[in-house]
């Protein structure tokens, strides 16, 4: 099967802070998985390392205000666009990201808290009929696809 993975979890320094955030669960998909690896905030136009952003409704914004939704919703696109050509029939994003995250995101107002929702990616890809998992839920989807 391929899969969508955000490109931090897979060690590439990509994450706003110019880090990777490599993941054991997720590294493991490889050994089984084609993994196509994505940053939706890179492909949007942003740089790294960027400034912080989180999502407060229907608008991404960083710590100092400034709106940088147009770029997320161009790295969605890209995305997903990837996905289609690629063929993914899932996707491993990055927990708690405006634009990855799934189910829990920062809640806008950039003191650590978080809230119900999905990053801008996240949403997109679901709309469009692909599964989206967390890094934590990566196991659960390795045993997932086993099954099938």
């Amino acid at each position: 099967m391929k899969l969508l993975v955000s490109a931090c979890l897979l060690g590439v320094p990509c994450r706003y802070d110019g880090r990777a955030k490599p993941d054991g669960r997720v590294l493991a998909l490889l050994a089984r998985h084609e993994c196509v690896p994505v940053c939706p905030e890179q492909l949007g136009g942003l740089p790294t390392p960027r400034p912080p952003a989180e999502r407060r409704g229907g608008t991404v914004v960083t710590a100092e205000s400034a709106d940088v939704t147009e770029q997320y919703r161009r790295g969605a696109e890209a995305a997903l666009a990837l996905a289609r050509l690629y063929g993914c029939q899932a996707a491993v994003l990055k927990e708690r990201s405006p634009s990855c995250g799934r189910g829990t995101i920062h809640d806008g107002g950039f003191s650590g808290g978080l809230t119900a929702g999905d990053g801008v990616t996240a949403e997109l890809l679901e709309a469009a009929g692909i599964p989206v998992y967390g890094e934590s839920r990566a196991e659960e989807l390795a045993a997932d696809l086993s099954e099938k």
